[in-house]
């Protein structure tokens, strides 16, 4: 008889994560990113970067590079424009989801185009299952999904109609605005990650706030995750595979 592997969860505090602060930004980094490098973190399943941006009015993300790498883009407050070198270009606003695959190689340009204040957004790339794909680029407004209540597909390459597509078979995000002491049922996967983008949430026994977030392996069908007396809003990504 095979041997049962016990699920696991553990617990990242937002005020454990990299932070990179300056004049334009404030950015903390779940996992190893620039100059922040912890050998013991570096990813969780297939996901590689999760960072929560504030950026600074007028500012932003100057054009730069990306090459094989599928990047999911989620505004929670304000509005990111984005430009690139295939000619695509976009204003991204909280309820809509935006996917760039990078692919052969692409520069793109992420800059604030809220007027007089902050952009928070957070940001995650997973690799793709398939190297040297043509850069592509993806929109898709989910804000009406969202209203009415529980876990929406945000981006998925397991065949989700209402989701943007990545190119990795093996991810799939999904989004909840929950009330108050709503619960959803988490995705049962080999990893799954939590990530509270606001309010706060009760999931296996633990209390997470803003910024927190969780990491769990083996996640059992049926497990669950309760929002507090604020709602919340969260970011899961169901994960069936891993690096390495």
């Amino acid at each position: 008889m095979p041997t049962r592997v016990q699920p696991s969860i553990d617990i990242r505090r937002a005020g454990e994560r990299f932070q990179t602060e300056i004049s334009w930004l404030d950015s903390r980094h779940s996992f190893s990113f620039g100059h922040h490098y912890d050998p013991e973190n570096t990813h969780f399943g297939l996901l590689l970067v999760s960072n929560d941006d504030v950026v600074r009015p007028d500012t932003g993300f100057s054009t730069h590079p990306h090459r094989d790498m599928e990047i999911v883009t989620w505004v929670l407050e304000g509005e990111l424009e984005h430009k690139d070198s295939e000619g695509h270009t976009g204003v991204i606003h909280p309820g809509l989801a935006q996917r760039m695959s990078a692919g052969t190689g692409i520069w793109h340009s992420e800059m604030n185009a809220t007027r007089g204040g902050d952009v928070h957004f957070v940001q995650m790339w997973v690799v793709p299952d398939t190297e040297s794909i043509r850069p592509a680029y993806q929109e898709l407004d989910i804000g009406k999904e969202l209203a009415k209540g529980g876990l929406v597909p945000v981006a998925s390459g397991r065949g989700h109609e209402a989701a943007i597509s990545i190119r990795q078979e093996g991810a799939t995000l999904w989004a909840a605005r929950l009330k108050v002491r709503e619960s959803v049922r988490l995705p049962t996967a080999p990893f799954v990650h939590l990530y509270v983008a606001d309010g706060d949430v009760t999931v296996g026994g633990e209390t997470l706030g803003r910024g927190d977030a969780a990491r769990m392996t083996h996640a059992a069908e049926g497990q669950s995750l309760t929002a507090g007396y604020m709602g919340a809003e969260v970011l899961i990504w169901e994960m069936h595979g891993r690096l390495g």
